[in-house]
């Protein structure tokens, strides 16, 4: 993924950075002080690990039970399949959940497993199985028995079906309520073993909704000032197998924008080392996230302390009136070197990208739209964007409403096709050579300072990440793309996922 699109046959890493890219072993071996391991891909292909500019995998790290992604199931029996195999390495008696991240309409049987399904699959373990923000969920007869125990217990049918809302709120309360710092750790190791399986190595978390601790918050709910110690944690074990840069989510909503306030003045931007550090402003700055007197006075706030700022759109106009903030905002603080970011963008337009690109703007794309999307053009518009010129991502917006599988995105965004088969983004698809673009050397540029210059691309003086993959990804069929895995992930030099001697 260099400047020239080079395929090479040989790579040496040496203290995590890449020391040789070319064509001959025996020269690779000179830049070694001693004989080196030595990895036989066998004709695999390899890339540079993915960056995803936009997730939020540090909710999925705080999730309640045995949190287990449903993103690669596509029917009941899949589900079973999985829940049995994560069974294996669960203790009885103790849930294994599925909270955000998969829809039913990914499933033959368009439907969540029932009570008896779940039953049949893992009889000794309670079960919560909720979709999107808040439900609709499903449970199994021991999930069942623990809700209804409850002193205010939610609705569960007699199929095990958990209504959206408040109902599915209360079920997801109490399994919050058990939750301990070393089972969140937990929780961060397995959010963590899960991204380097797929190839993403490094991710630019978005945070999440501040939390009421009452039925009301959903999957992307969370302490914003907590949930990333067990994170931080992990990492203080020297035990952290992805890079993690950490955005800082508020939600203001006066004038005075105090949380906002009190980041610019207690908290260092881009602090850290290459595997752990803090990022910019967002995905959310205030409640008035399309614009608005509260988010003017915010954004202005962040233009003056010189931070990144990343804003979130989903409908046909509140891009405009961000870019327009943008605009106003950049005529007395300029913006220009901040990269500043408007996130999602599924209805965005040529003459509104043409004017963040004049303020340095730049744009993340997402296939969240693959779940649940429809058409006639669900978006994002990935062919005008490119040919716009503007700096562009993608990011994944797993994992609540869009899975966090860097493969399910390159489908959508190659064929336009979502979950059900349906083409909902005509006109509109690109290359995987493309796609594989924006997930490595174009989103360096979110990255920004140090890490721009390390990672995105295997060249020499990088950082040595590498994901070799089950199946060549620029000849297998469209709908194998969504079965491409990695079956070796390297973060600096070093295997964090698979091994040399197995599978390759």
């Amino acid at each position: 993924m260099n400047d020239r699109g080079d395929t090479v046959p040989v790579i040496g890493i040496k203290g995590g950075v890449i020391v040789y890219v070319g064509k001959n072993e025996t020269a690779a071996l000179e830049n070694f002080d001693r004989p080196p391991s030595i990895v036989d891909l066998k004709g695999h292909t390899a890339i540079p690990g993915l960056i995803d500019c936009h997730n939020h995998i540090v909710l999925l790290g705080n999730r309640p039970g045995y949190h287990t992604p449903l993103e690669n199931a596509y029917s009941v029996a899949d589900v079973q399949s999985t829940y049995r195999s994560r069974a294996n390495d669960v203790p009885p008696g103790s849930f294994i959940t599925t909270i955000g991240g998969f829809h039913p309409n990914q499933f033959n049987e368009r439907r969540l497993p029932t009570l008896d399904e779940l039953d049949q699959a893992i009889p000794d373990h309670p079960v919560f199985v909720s979709y999107s923000f808040a439900g609709p969920a499903t449970t199994n007869s021991l999930g069942k028995a623990f809700f209804e125990s409850l002193t205010e217990p939610p609705l569960v049918e007699a199929d095990g079906s958990i209504t959206s809302g408040l109902n599915n709120g209360k079920a997801l309360l109490a399994l919050r309520k058990q939750l301990t710092f070393e089972d969140r750790k937990r929780g961060v190791y397995d959010a963590m073993a899960y991204a380097v399986s797929v190839g993403v190595t490094t991710h630019i978390d978005q945070g999440g909704f501040p939390a009421t601790g009452t039925p009301s918050d959903g999957a992307a709910h969370e302490d914003l000032y907590s949930m990333h110690l067990p994170w931080l944690s992990v990492y203080d074990d020297e035990a952290g197998i992805i890079r993690l840069r950490i955005n800082f989510l508020h939600m203001d909503d006066n004038l005075e924008v105090p949380t906002v306030q009190q980041r610019l003045l207690n908290t260092f931007k881009f602090f850290g080392n290459d595997m752990l550090r803090t990022g910019g402003i967002g995905e959310f700055i205030t409640t008035d996230y399309a614009g608005g007197p509260i988010f003017n006075e915010a954004a202005q706030r962040i233009a003056k302390a010189g931070w990144r700022l990343e804003v979130h759109s989903l409908t046909g106009t509140d891009f405009q009136t961000q870019i327009q903030a943008f605009e106003s905002i950049n005529a007395n603080n300029s913006v220009q070197d901040l990269r500043w970011v408007v996130a999602h963008v599924p209805q965005i337009t040529p003459t509104y990208l043409e004017r963040l690109k004049k303020i340095g703007g730049g744009v993340n794309l997402s296939g969240w739209q693959y779940l649940a999307g429809t058409g006639p053009q669900a978006g994002p518009p990935f062919k005008d964007i490119l040919a716009s010129g503007i700096p562009a991502g993608i990011g994944a917006d797993g994992m609540q409403i869009a899975p966090l599988n860097p493969w399910i995105h390159a489908y959508y965004a190659t064929t336009g096709k979502n979950a059900l088969g349906q083409q909902i983004n005509p006109g509109q698809q690109i290359s995987r050579e493309e796609l594989l673009h924006l997930y490595t050397r174009a989103n360096q540029w979110f990255l920004g300072g140090a890490d721009e210059q390390l990672l995105g691309s295997l060249e020499v003086g990088r950082l040595g990440d590498i994901v070799v993959l089950n199946k060549d990804y620029f000849t297998v069929s469209d709908e194998e793309l969504k079965e491409i895995r990695s079956i070796l992930t390297v973060i600096g030099g070093k295997i964090v996922h698979g091994d040399e001697n197995v599978g390759i």
